[in-house]
């Protein structure tokens, strides 16, 4: 049905188009202006839905709340992935002590080449323990991601906590794309709000869902928004958009290790091969960490 709409007005197009060489050219574009502000109606009028069959990586939302300085998540993904369409579904419900928190790593999965990148932020406790965030394409059973078909409507947004022999993993082994990570320079205090922002975020995406964009509102902008409400100054960058330059753009922002060349970082933070060797094994975040710098912090 769609397809057959999208035909009807596209033979509308030629013909006004066809209607300006005949007399009743006036016609012919004001008919078109009509079918023109319909489509932006119901445009408009689309809203994202809040029961589907998601597909069951994003089947759940993750929601959070806070109690005093414990943090309690529901609903975190701790998948155990051997391909992309064979792993064990698990969800949990955790806790972490911000006191304790200690860093903020970025990890980047290229799959498409160097300009697009997954970002994904995980945030690390005295211990050991880490939780890794991640925005994602809530898709349908049986959909996909579309880059083009993404700027119009066709997913929702989804934020997914968890585990990072899931989150990473998954793109590491199952899926075997080339995963980066970079230890990032910022303070206890900043990192527990990036964190909080995160949570905030998906507490207001399990109440009202949200369309996901290719463009504006991505697994890089989302995070970019948070930043720039805590820290005072995130300059806007073509970067942003062809995320997969984060790792250029953070380095010249000072935000990673100064004291090797930003070559000497990506290929130090070259986790794959160390993932794969390795496999999902329960030390997955000491193995992947061997041998990335982190820088001095403030």
């Amino acid at each position: 049905m769609r397809a057959v709409f999208a035909l009807c007005f596209v033979l509308l197009g030629l013909a006004v188009i066809l209607g300006q060489f005949r007399p009743r050219r006036l016609r012919a574009l004001a008919t078109f202006c009509l079918a023109l502000a319909t489509v932006l109606t119901w445009w408009v009028s689309l809203t994202p839905p809040a029961d589907r069959p998601w597909a069951p990586d994003v089947a759940r939302q993750v929601t959070g709340s806070l109690d005093g300085s414990v943090l309690r998540l529901e609903d975190v993904r701790n998948f155990t992935w051997r391909s992309p369409q064979d792993f064990d579904v698990h969800w949990e419900q955790r806790s972490y002590d911000l006191d304790q928190l200690q860093t903020v790593d970025l990890f980047m999965s290229y799959w498409s080449g160097k300009a697009i990148a997954h970002m994904i932020v995980s945030f690390g406790f005295a211990g050991g323990d880490h939780i890794a965030w991640s925005v994602e394409v809530r898709r349908q059973i049986g959909g996909g991601f579309s880059p083009v078909a993404d700027m119009f409507k066709t997913n929702t947004l989804a934020i997914v906590a968890a585990d990072e022999r899931d989150v990473v993993g998954t793109r590491t082994n199952a899926r075997g794309e080339d995963v980066q990570l970079y230890r990032i320079r910022v303070t206890p205090e900043k990192a527990r709000a990036l964190l909080l922002q995160y949570v905030d975020a998906a507490n207001r995406l399990a109440q009202r869902p949200q369309w996901y964009n290719s463009l504006f509102t991505n697994c890089t902008t989302v995070v970019f928004q948070m930043i720039r409400t805590i820290v005072d100054e995130v300059p806007l960058d073509w970067r942003v958009m062809a995320n997969g330059y984060l790792p250029e753009y953070s380095f010249d922002a000072g935000v990673l290790d100064s004291r090797l060349s930003l070559s000497e970082l990506i290929e130090k933070g070259q986790i794959s091969p160390r993932a794969q060797a390795y496999g999902l094994g329960p030390d997955f975040s000491a193995v992947i960490r061997d041998g990335v710098p982190a820088p001095l912090q403030d």
